[in-house]
């Protein structure tokens, strides 16, 4: 398993922008990792948000994000971010950074790293 560090979120308002960063620690690379942001609105089951392969930058997306948000990897700061934009207040929930080995999955109980949760407010 690895260690997951996030960054990011906060309050804004509807139509703005924030970005998430997700950061590895105890390991050197998410070499062979799929990283994947979820999140868990208010009173909801966590729900998958986008995935990266790590090794071949592939990404998936859920329906209700795609668009809007961009999952990208920055190997210098061996990181993976999540740039949000066009928020909607139905975008207001605690967003978690996963990983595991890369299998193209995108439930919960395919990852086994998780990072710590970070609130995402969206006014309207």
């Amino acid at each position: 398993q690895v260690q997951l560090v996030e960054s990011g979120g906060g309050l804004v308002q509807a139509g703005g922008s924030l970005r998430l960063s997700c950061a590895a620690s105890g390991r050197r690379t998410f070499d062979t990792y799929a990283v994947g942001w979820f999140r868990q609105p208010p009173g909801k089951e966590r729900e998958f948000v986008a995935a990266i392969n790590w090794d071949s930058g592939s990404r998936v997306y859920a329906d209700s994000v795609a668009g809007r948000f961009i999952i990208f990897r920055d190997f210098a700061k061996n990181m993976v971010s999540l740039q949000m934009n066009n928020l909607k207040p139905e975008d207001t929930a605690v967003y978690y950074c996963a990983a595991d080995y890369a299998t193209g999955s995108r439930s919960v109980p395919d990852f086994g790293s998780w990072g710590q949760g970070t609130q995402v407010t969206v006014s309207s």
